[in-house]
C-alpha cells in the first residue's frame, strides 16, 4: 500500500470477514476478524479512497451461509465515517452505488460467495474472465486484498482482479506474511510449535513439512492430534475416546503419526497425562488410570509444567488451537495455563484460531501476545510451504502494472 496512491481513487478490497454465527439468532458471536481489517479500510479512507468491500460468509449448504447484513452493522462502528451496505454483489444496484460513492466513503456489497463462480478455484488468468471480474474491474482504479485468511484459496475475487488491475495487499496481510516469515530465520529458534484443537489433518500435514525441514525444534501436541499420537505410541487412552477418534475419521491418520515419530521422535512431545469427566467435576488422571468410559478433554497438570519448562527454553513459540475442550469451563484449564506461561515467560508468541484469542481476552492478557493470526487453512499452507495463489498473483501484478500506481 505505501507504494499506491489512494486519493480521489476508487478501490476495491477483498477482506475476510467470516464470522462465527449463532445458528438460533443469527448473531456475530465473534467480531475479531472484522475488527481486525478496519485498520486497512480506515487508512484507505484516511488517504481520500472510495472504498467498496468484496467479502464472504459461510459456505453454500452451510448453516452459516448467510448475508452480510449483521457484518456491515459491526464493522461500521470500527470505522469512523461508517459504511453503507448493498444487497446486490456485481448488478444494477450494486454498480449504482459504486459509481455513486465519494472518497473517504465505504460500501461494503453482498455475501461475494452467493455468486456460484466464487465458489470454484481456476488459475488467475481463467478466474480473470469471470463476470464478476469482467463486471466490477472497470469500475475501480486499485484492487487491495487484505484477505490473508483466504489467500491459499483461488477464486475469482481473490486471484482474478490482480491479473487485469494495479493491485497490492493490505496491511493485514502483510503483517501476517512478515510475522509468519520470520518463523524461518535463526533469530526465531528455538521455535517451539504447539498444535492443539480439532483439525488433527492440518496439524499432522504441518508436523509433515516443519519437522523435516527442520522449522520446529519441538512440536508440543495437546487435544485431538495428541490422542492421535498417544495411541500411535501405544498409550491407552480408553475406548470412549477412540470411539471419538473413529466418528471423526482420524483412525486413517495413525499410519502417518507412527511415522512421524519412528523418525522424530525426540521433538516430538505428547501429554504425560489427562483431564476427564468424574462425578460432574474435572479429575487428572494418569494414562493407564483412564476409565473405557473416561474420554479425555484437556490435559493434565504435570503436562502443563513439562510444556511451560519447554516453552521458558524457547525464542519463539506458535501456538494453534486450544488444549482442551473448552466449551466446558471445566477443562479451560490446559489452555489457561499454557497462554499465562506464554506471556510470563516473554517469549515471541504468535497464536493461531479464533478460540485462543478469546481465552486470551478473557484472560485479559491478550496484549500480551505477540501475533494473532486471522489465517486458519492460509496459516497452515503457509507454514507449510505450499503455494498461496493469491500472494502470487500479487508479485506478478506488482512486475505488470508497475507503472500504474
Amino acid at each position: 500500500m505505501d507504494d499506491f496512491n489512494f486519493n480521489g481513487r476508487k478501490v476495491l478490497i477483498r477482506v475476510d470477514i467470516n464470522s462465527p454465527i449463532d445458528p438460533k439468532t443469527g448473531v456475530i458471536t465473534d467480531d475479531t476478524r472484522i475488527r481486525s481489517h478496519a485498520q486497512t479500510i480506515q487508512e484507505l479512507l484516511d488517504k481520500g479512497a472510495a472504498v467498496a468491500i468484496l467479502a464472504h460468509q459461510g459456505r453454500p449448504g452451510d448453516s452459516d451461509f448467510t448475508t452480510l447484513a449483521p457484518h456491515a452493522a459491526k464493522l461500521s462502528k470500527f470505522l469512523k465515517g461508517g459504511l453503507n451496505y448493498v444487497e446486490d454483489i456485481f448488478g444494477p444496484a450494486a454498480k449504482s452505488m459504486i459509481q455513486a460513492i465519494k472518497p473517504g466513503e465505504a460500501l461494503l456489497l453482498e455475501n461475494v460467495r452467493f455468486y456460484s463462480e466464487e465458489n470454484i478455484e481456476k488459475v488467475p488468468e481463467a478466474q480473470a474472465k469471470t463476470f464478476l471480474v469482467k463486471t466490477l474491474s472497470p469500475l475501480f482504479s486499485v484492487y487491495v486484498n487484505d484477505a490473508f485468511a483466504t489467500a491459499h484459496r483461488g477464486h475469482p475475487s481473490l486471484v482474478g482482479f490482480p491479473v487485469v488491475m494495479p493491485s497490492c495487499g493490505g496491511r493485514l496481510l502483510e503483517s501476517e506474511v512478515e510475522f509468519l516469515s520470520s518463523v524461518f530465520t535463526e533469530d526465531a529458534k528455538p521455535c517451539i510449535f504447539m498444535l492443539g484443537g480439532g483439525k488433527v489433518a492440518d496439524s499432522v500435514q504441518l508436523m509433515e513439512t516443519l519437522l523435516p525441514k527442520g522449522l520446529a525444534d519441538k512440536v508440543l501436541l495437546t487435544g485431538m492430534i495428541s490422542h492421535l499420537f498417544l495411541v500411535a505410541e501405544g498409550k491407552r487412552v480408553g475406548k470412549a475416546t477412540l470411539k471419538i477418534m473413529e466418528g471423526k475419521g482420524l483412525n486413517s491418520l495413525l499410519p502417518r503419526a507412527k511415522a512421524l515419530l519412528s523418525t522424530y521422535r525426540e521433538r516430538i512431545v505428547t501429554p504425560m497425562d489427562a483431564a476427564v469427566l468424574a462425578g460432574g467435576e474435572r479429575k487428572e488422571v494418569d494414562f493407564q488410570s483412564v476409565g473405557d468410559e473416561m474420554p479425555l478433554y484437556d490435559i493434565g497438570q504435570r503436562t502443563i509444567d513439562a510444556y511451560c519448562e519447554i516453552i521458558r527454553s524457547a525464542k519463539t513459540v506458535i501456538m494453534r488451537g486450544p488444549a482442551g475442550y473448552i466449551e466446558d469451563p471445566k477443562f479451560c484449564k490446559g489452555s489457561e495455563e499454557l497462554l499465562r506461561c506464554l506471556v510470563e515467560s516473554n517469549v515471541r508468541s504468535l497464536l493461531g484460531g479464533g478460540h485462543l484469542r478469546s481465552i486470551s481476552e478473557r484472560m485479559s492478557i491478550a496484549d500480551k501476545i505477540g501475533y494473532f493470526s486471522t489465517g486458519g487453512g492460509a496459516f497452515i499452507t503457509f507454514l507449510s510451504g505450499e503455494r498461496m495463489p493469491a500472494l502470487e498473483v500479487l508479485i506478478t501484478s506488482a512486475q505488470k502494472f508497475k507503472s500504474d500506481r
